[in-house]
């Protein structure tokens, strides 16, 4: 699909439970100071981009919100529900290779993130996730700056480029870069060394 306008996608840096491979969700857990280097990272990337005046918007997560803070450097931003991380049901807070030995009817060891979130019993389910996402690309007017979540993020992207489920569930989930969509396509811009 080439119909959305420009989005500089960021994911949040990362967080304690990210480091913990905790399943987060819609729960909350902290910047890590490697986090806080990620969201740095992204505020240099993103900086000429920024001088552009893009609207920006954010997850209500308060992840999502610190790195913002940090990547968008005090710039105001509008705060998104349906940027929201997708709910993770009965798994979020548990550790995720715990949930996966303890689920094999489910998921195993080697069932991608995006699939282990969306089979979660009382969680959110992939229809309901590509729905407000729709709903709030389908809402954007004008090329825009989006700071959010690992697994949103795989599913935005994925829906720009028009991919099926299948592929969305391989995308790469990187910290302290920028995924720019134009076009249908994606590129990253990351810092180099």
């Amino acid at each position: 699909m080439t119909g959305y306008p420009k989005i500089w996608f960021l994911r949040h840096g990362e967080t304690e439970w990210n480091a913990e491979r905790r399943i987060q969700g819609q729960l909350e857990s902290q910047l890590t100071p490697r986090g806080i280097g990620h969201a740095e990272a992204q505020a240099r990337l993103i900086a000429p981009i920024l001088e552009t005046d893009p609207p920006c918007f954010v997850s209500p997560l308060g992840r999502a919100q610190h790195t913002a803070e940090i990547a968008l450097g005090g710039r105001p931003f509008t705060t998104d529900p349906r940027l929201a991380e997708a709910h993770a049901g009965d798994w979020q807070g548990r550790l995720s290779d715990e949930v996966r030995r303890s689920n094999p009817d489910l998921v195993d060891m080697e069932t991608p993130s995006l699939d282990l979130f969306m089979r979660a019993p009382g969680g959110e389910g992939y229809p309901a996730f590509r729905d407000r996402i729709l709903s709030f690309l389908t809402d954007l007017t004008e090329p825009s700056v989006v700071v959010a979540h690992g697994l949103l993020g795989q599913v935005m992207r994925g829906l720009v480029m028009g991919l099926p489920y299948e592929e969305m569930r391989g995308l790469t989930n990187e910290q302290a870069c920028v995924y720019v969509l134009e076009q249908g396509r994606e590129t990253v811009l990351r810092e180099t060394a």
